[in-house]
């Protein structure tokens, strides 16, 4: 595996609270500082095997001690989303949340696959940096870093900048060569945050969605939108496509989808500009680089909802925001969120299949539930924290929901920035195969706007043995 951290140790220098005045370089993984009780990355084998035993690291329906996370399965098939929280990521003050959104004959296997393998991976790259560190007598935030004569906080932001345009390109460097997933044109989007203190590292492709409910100066609730929706008609998403003889266009029975097409047939028609695998496209423009933020929390900002689009396409931000701030419970939020998105696919489109809906909360104080909360709404701590272990088994057809709603829309109109990361350094990361078995890809019949719209020669359906 070649990816070793602690499980057990306790970071002593976490920040209490977001407002509280550390030195954002303080999450023992080497850094500098006086001699304290160290995650030291060596303690425990964290393996694609062992995963489902780590502490504090949730992926299926549930809530953690400052989170909740929901998904719903679509009347298409398999939930193709994916999510994660895992608390104590690197120490006691790091959170690590994502959510990801698979296409294509094989995107619910991409979408778990990367849920797993890439957070070890971010691991992986932390590890790599601090062994540099040790080897060179633990000079300060030096090596590659561009800005090591910067303030803590730029060189904080450096670090993870690298951390994740390593691990990204990692990450869709392993899935071209996975001897059992075929990502040919299958996928995934992917959204992912890392909050240490009172920092917020952001990297994402593809068109899921982060965003913040914030408090203004009245006290009143506003959304604050984090990420950008990779769309291929951003300007500077089609020139780069264009560029590498991608095709950028939409359909005229959908013309508010715009799709990426090879040069030379009208296939595979993907709604975004970038994401995890879709191999047939990455010559064409289709990129797995993420874009890149920093945002330093406030004691205004109450909560951060990462979703994919099954919810962006029927809800607003706002709307969002509102929902999860009135959620009778904390732990509830996620559920009702998406609840509130299924009846919205009703209302707006009665004729379409609803997408799958992943969402993961975070509420940034660090608190949830009490006993009485659950009492209020009849029911009780240990009837809700039975199914929130985040130890489960999921199986390899991904049925893991409750609930059957339906599947697979990419509808949006909004006004969206346009920032644009650039590729780091090389990194190499080996994660575990994992099996899959054949499916049957019948994601096209009676629906338009899919994220993959065509299929390609190579997914025909099989022919009979004579």
């Amino acid at each position: 595996m070649g990816c070793s951290v602690s499980t057990s140790s306790r970071s002593t220098c976490s920040s209490g609270s977001r407002g509280d005045a550390v030195s954002p370089l303080c999450f023992e993984i080497g850094f500098c500082g006086a001699k304290r009780t160290k995650r030291t990355f060596s303690d425990h084998v964290i393996t694609l095997q062992n995963l489902a035993s780590v502490p504090n690291r949730i992926f299926t329906n549930g809530k953690s001690r400052t989170s909740c996370i929901f998904t719903q399965q679509g009347r298409k098939g398999i939930n193709q989303d994916a999510m994660i929280v895992w608390e104590d990521f690197m120490s006691e003050d790091v959170t690590f949340c994502g959510v990801f959104d698979g296409h294509g004959p094989q995107g619910h296997l991409v979408a778990r696959k990367v849920r797993d393998a890439l957070p070890l991976k971010l691991l992986s790259s932390m590890h790599s940096y601090q062994s540099r560190q040790n080897g060179s007598g633990g000079a300060c935030l030096k090596g590659n870093l561009k800005k090591s004569d910067g303030s803590p906080e730029d060189r904080l932001n450096c670090l993870w900048k690298e951390t994740f345009m390593k691990s990204y390109k990692a990450m869709d460097k392993e899935l071209r060569s996975h001897p059992n997933l075929d990502c040919f044109c299958s996928g995934s989007t992917a959204v992912t945050i890392v909050k240490q203190g009172p920092n917020l590292f952001m990297g994402y492709i593809g068109d899921s969605r982060a965003i913040m409910g914030s408090k203004d100066s009245n006290g009143s609730m506003v959304a604050i939108q984090l990420t950008v929706d990779l769309k291929p008609d951003l300007p500077r998403e089609a020139e780069r496509i264009k560029k590498c003889k991608g095709r950028v266009f939409a359909l005229q029975d959908e013309p508010e989808v715009p799709r990426v097409w090879l040069p030379f047939d009208d296939a595979p028609g993907l709604a975004m500009a970038r994401a995890f695998g879709d191999f047939c496209l990455k010559e064409y423009g289709v990129i797995s680089i993420p874009e890149f933020s920093h945002r330093l929390l406030t004691e205004r900002d109450q909560f951060i909802v990462l979703a994919s689009d099954g919810v962006w396409d029927v809800l607003s931000n706002e709307e969002v925001v509102e929902i999860v701030s009135l959620a009778p419970t904390r732990s509830s939020a996620a559920r009702i969120l998406v609840d509130s998105a299924a009846r919205e696919w009703k209302l707006k489109y009665p004729t379409s299949k609803m997408d799958d809906c992943a969402v993961v909360c975070l509420f940034l104080d660090g608190k949830m539930d009490t006993e009485s909360d659950y009492e209020e709404q009849g029911l009780s701590s240990a009837t809700v924290q039975s199914n929130h272990s985040g130890n489960a088994i999921e199986t390899d057809d991904g049925q893991k929901t409750e609930l059957y709603l339906p599947r697979n829309f990419t509808v949006r109109s909004s006004e969206e920035s346009d920032s644009y990361g650039r590729v780091a350094a090389e990194f190499e990361g080996n994660v575990d195969a994992v099996s899959t078995e054949d499916q049957n890809w019948s994601g096209l019949e009676g629906v338009t706007r899919v994220n993959s719209l065509v299929q390609l020669p190579r997914f025909s359906e099989e022919r009979p043995n004579p």
